[in-house]
């Protein structure tokens, strides 16, 4: 039974963006947090951003401004907007319930290389 489904990643240049979708089945995604979430090779996972049910979002530093968290209530989806991309942003990227999170989905590799 697969409740996280993230998609969107591939290979794009420095400076390009980027669409990442997660679709969670309801019982994860109603009334709950989500955080879209990365680790880099040899690096720990971490948050790169979050939403609440009702809108409010949080970015970590090295996001803001380039990156653009939302989430579409009636699909149980959350998106994860990446713009201005860097080298540094490569990693796999997974969504999951914040803060008490579930067991984690495949993710979807993002490369940012020239």
């Amino acid at each position: 039974q697969v409740q996280l489904a993230e998609s969107g990643g591939g290979l794009v240049q420095p400076g390009g963006s980027l669409r990442l979708s997660c679709a969670a089945s309801g019982s994860i995604f109603r009334f709950n947090a989500m955080g879209w979430y990365r680790q880099a090779p040899g690096k720990q996972r971490e948050l790169v951003a979050r939403i609440t049910s009702g809108g409010s979002t949080y970015y970590t530093d090295s996001v803001k401004g380039r990156f653009t968290i939302s989430r579409d209530n009636a699909k149980n989806t959350v998106y994860l907007q990446m713009n201005s991309l860097k080298p540094e942003d490569t990693a796999v990227y997974y969504c999951n319930r914040y803060p008490n999170s579930i067991s984690w989905g495949q993710g979807t590799q993002v490369t940012v290389s020239s």
